[in-house]
């Protein structure tokens, strides 16, 4: 878990009360977390903060995670970071659909946060 400490994380989600409670719980392993509503704001973030990893949500308003994703991996500074998708209904096909978009991984909500944990572990560099 020291592997996480200091890291910044981006979570991009619209429900505020999934980005406190997962926010909350990521900063009590030492992490920086940066919020964002949607993935316009994702992308402003991005070009002004330094970013470890991102958990994108990818049923949002505004600019969905799909969209953000195409996004993320045609900026050149951008791509190398990685992106951990995340889906509220997950249907057959929505893992493969995600990293096919440019996702690095996929969880599903509600989260396994031991499961969260690895993911973060193995993708932070």
């Amino acid at each position: 878990m020291e592997r996480l400490n200091n890291k910044n994380v981006l979570i991009v989600d619209d429900d505020e009360r999934n980005t406190f409670a997962l926010g909350s719980y990521l900063e009590s392993l030492n992490m920086n977390v940066i919020m964002a509503a949607n993935g316009e704001d994702a992308i402003a973030v991005l070009k002004k903060k330094t970013i470890d990893i991102i958990l994108l949500d990818m049923m949002m308003p505004v600019m969905d995670g799909y969209e953000t994703l195409a996004i993320l991996k045609e900026e050149e500074q951008l791509k190398h970071i990685p992106v951990i998708a995340v889906t509220a209904k997950a249907m057959v096909g929505d893992k493969e659909r995600c990293l096919k978009a440019g996702a690095w991984d996929y969880l599903s909500k509600p989260m396994d946060m031991k499961m969260l944990i690895d993911k973060l572990i193995r993708w932070i560099i």
